[in-house]
């Protein structure tokens, strides 16, 4: 590490992951055996956000199926539910799937990430 610092890549070492965890939870990194991911939130979803989405980030709780999540918001129509609910919730990184690998898996859950946790408690505070 200590080329980054000789070729001025870095200002100093050792200083970015605490300076990260002023700003962001811990939840923005992932580590594995080979590497650390780091995700962070965008700060642009607020205003994008539907009446339709808000819903399905009011009710989500911890992991949870579209059977689940139908019955909390109360919608009988599996394809309003994914097109009006789901997929847009999705794209904006507001939830994630449990296994990104297996979208169509019966097993498939969906659960808030650290910018649907960050927006829920946002909009829980107004």
């Amino acid at each position: 590490m200590r080329i980054f610092k000789d070729m001025e890549l870095v200002e100093q070492l050792g200083s970015g992951i605490p300076r990260i965890l002023q700003f962001y939870d811990r939840e923005c990194f992932y580590f594995s055996d080979n590497y650390v991911r780091m995700s962070f939130p965008a700060e642009q979803v607020t205003e994008q956000v539907t009446e339709q989405v808000n819903r399905i980030i009011a009710v989500i709780k911890e992991e949870m199926t579209v059977r689940e999540l139908m019955e909390k918001l109360k919608i009988k129509h599996r394809p309003t539910f994914l097109y009006n609910y789901l997929k847009p919730a999705l794209e904006l990184g507001l939830i994630e799937m449990t296994m990104p690998n297996k979208p169509n898996s019966p097993n498939q859950k969906y659960r808030l990430t650290v910018l649907g946790n960050g927006f829920k408690i946002k909009e829980n505070e107004m």
